[in-house]
């Protein structure tokens, strides 16, 4: 009879609290959510990410920039700079530790969190691929949202930086209820400011839907823009040589 009693009080106080039933309901599928959203951006753990990043400026193209991008678990990865003029330089990303290595350079250049977002080819954006390890994600909202006219159901979440690597400390991430997948983020800086939005691109990769372009709208400078097109994903575990600062500054890398 105690027990009986019990779940009518948890059940009225469900109904009473429409907050409280959406957080016992959501609090284990959200991590699910935020997994589901990352596939559809990086399915393997370990892979090769061949991305071109378009900067435009009062709508006009300004330039365009090539990455090779080496990922692999616990947060590491490895940016090859392909293009003509920055040809050479790399950057590596080990957990919350980071270094730029440019061409001739004896040594490693240790950079921050922030310098990794700095500059036109917005590397942090490009380098940092999943959410799930990066940070915490927590059910804020149901939304409708207005998609080239066609009005989608999207689970709004909130993510709070759990890394001192993590490239912004909040954002604000909506996803397809139906499928997970992600339509769009707001970028927030440790300061609180909002940085910049991103919409993300649906299409085939391999016959499976995924993510081929992130569009990223500048809120401090709103006449520029970056778009970064995934042109290529393979599986791809490199040695681990290559993640080491000291390797970096004596070999070119020309084979990869």
């Amino acid at each position: 009879m105690f027990n009986s009693f019990k779940n009518y009080l948890v059940g009225a106080a469900l109904i009473l609290s429409p907050s409280l039933w959406v957080s016992n309901v959501w609090a284990n599928d959200v991590v699910q959510m935020v997994h589901n959203a990352d596939q559809y951006r990086l399915e393997a753990k370990s892979a090769k990410v061949v991305s071109l990043v378009s900067l435009y400026e009062h709508h006009q193209l300004d330039k365009t920039r090539k990455y090779s991008v080496y990922t692999r678990p616990n947060r590491e990865s490895l940016v090859l700079f392909k293009s003509e003029v920055e040809a050479g330089q790399k950057m590596l990303m080990l957990g919350d530790n980071y270094w730029l290595v440019m061409p001739k350079s004896r040594r490693p250049i240790r950079i921050t969190p922030m310098q990794k977002l700095l500059g036109e080819a917005s590397v942090g954006d490009i380098s940092t691929l999943t959410w799930s390890e990066d940070y915490s994600a927590t059910l804020v909202d149901v939304e409708s949202l207005d998609i080239d006219g066609e009005t989608v159901e999207a689970n709004l979440l909130s993510l709070v930086a759990t890394t001192k690597g993590a490239s912004y400390q909040k954002i604000d991430l909506w996803l397809n209820k139906q499928s997970d997948f992600p339509i769009k983020a707001d970028l927030y800086l440790r300061s609180g400011k909002l940085a910049k939005q991103a919409w993300f691109k649906a299409g085939e990769r391999n016959g499976q839907t995924r993510v081929t372009a992130m569009t990223l709208l500048d809120q401090i400078q709103p006449a520029k823009k970056t778009v970064i097109e995934y042109q290529e994903i393979t599986e791809v575990e490199l040695a681990d040589k290559y993640y080491n600062p000291a390797y970096l500054t004596r070999n070119a890398l020309a084979e990869l």
